[in-house]
């Protein structure tokens, strides 16, 4: 024959349908008038089109191998015939739609669902029961959305494809388009005896118990996934997974801070003046915490690797004392006598202004500057 089809297409005569197919896209892509408008591309287009409808089809190749003219048998070079015109927009959109009918079966969707807990649970872990109301696989029909005793039936549209072909007329010659089958909405079959339990979709809503273990050190913002614990998909499909998300409640002794706790310990300004010691209850159980003489107000107190274990790593945080002098008021005759005393005892007559790191009594300091002003007049 005058035109040879695997020249056009770039392929050896041994070419397999996927190496022709493949062949064809790379063509077509480059040679699409949409793409190039040169009349010389588009006639060169047309010629590759038509290798293709003769080589892709097994009956049009063998015709072709043994010295007929397919296409001419067929009505004529062009989109004749019955041509695909998917495999047009598959050379443009990488792969084109799914062929033939799809699964009813479709996995689940994710599911969500958040938990209160308080310090220690989320400090040192837990066991929680917890509710969960999600579409489970319909055990009346397994999933298959069938009543008992029946069976899903062809699709007597599309007899079983899941899809529909129409052949229209276009700048291009006939072309076949394919849509999802209206009837089946693309499954190739029905189901004329839907369970009444779930109304044929394969799955019903249900409460129900799931046990969560929470790791230690989670916060409020983890989460923590359950894989295969959402939601059963349609058609008795695979189950989406189960999201966990902690919300940590506000501790009445301890604020957290990341891996770090912080509290408040109000101290009497004697205690501070004289040192001691106390007892805290820590999360981790009663601590003797000591009090130096001279605690000054604001001092932190550190107890290491009392805090918050890491979640994803390993040791704790360290749990933070903030120590809070209290100056007593309302004092008796006799108390502000012994305060008096005491005073006089540490030459202590008066508030002192620190500067530059040094403790000066005011009316030397303000002395000071009076004497430079003078000697710079």
């Amino acid at each position: 024959m005058a035109t040879d089809y695997y020249a056009l297409l770039e392929v050896s005569r041994e070419a397999n349908p996927d190496e022709i197919k493949r062949a064809y896209r790379k063509l077509a892509r480059e040679l699409h008038p949409d793409v190039n408008p040169d009349p010389h591309t588009q006639e060169r287009f047309k010629e590759v089109t038509a290798a293709y409808e003769v080589l892709s089809d097994p009956e049009k190749r063998q015709m072709y191998d043994l010295g007929g003219d397919p296409l001419r048998a067929s009505g004529g070079p062009g989109f004749g015939g019955g041509f695909d015109f998917g495999d047009i927009m598959d050379a443009f959109f990488g792969g084109g739609s799914q062929r033939g009918p799809r699964s009813r079966a479709r996995r689940g969707q994710d599911a969500l669902i958040r938990i209160e807990l308080d310090l220690r649970e989320a400090m040192f872990g837990v066991e929680q029961d917890i509710s969960v109301d999600t579409a489970m696989r319909c055990d009346a029909c397994s999933g298959a959305g069938t009543a008992p005793d029946t069976e899903p039936e062809t699709c007597p549209m599309c007899k079983g494809r899941g899809e529909i072909q129409q052949v229209q007329r276009s700048f291009l010659g006939q072309v076949m388009t394919a849509r999802a089958c209206p009837q089946c909405q693309g499954f190739g079959y029905t189901i004329p005896h839907p369970c009444v339990e779930c109304s044929g979709d394969g799955r019903v809503r249900t409460r129900r118990t799931i046990t969560v273990k929470i790791p230690a050190g989670v916060d409020t913002g983890t989460r923590i996934q359950l894989s295969g614990q959402g939601e059963v998909g349609p058609g008795g499909g695979d189950a989406g997974d189960l999201f966990v998300e902690i919300v940590e409640k506000a501790h009445p002794v301890f604020e957290r801070r990341g891996d770090d706790l912080h509290c408040s310990v109000d101290v009497p300004m004697t205690t501070a003046v004289l040192g001691s010691s106390m007892q805290l209850e820590t999360m981790d159980g009663e601590e003797t915490v000591t009090i130096e003489p001279g605690t000054q107000p604001t001092q932190i107190i550190t107890l290491r690797a009392r805090g918050v274990p890491r979640l994803r790593g390993t040791g704790r945080g360290d749990l933070h004392i903030h120590l809070d002098v209290k100056t007593p008021t309302h004092l008796d005759a006799e108390q502000m006598a012994l305060v008096e005393k005491l005073a006089a005892l540490r030459t202590e007559s008066g508030a002192t202004l620190s500067v530059n790191n040094t403790t000066e009594a005011p009316s030397g300091f303000f002395s000071r500057i009076r004497d430079a002003f003078s000697s710079r007049a």
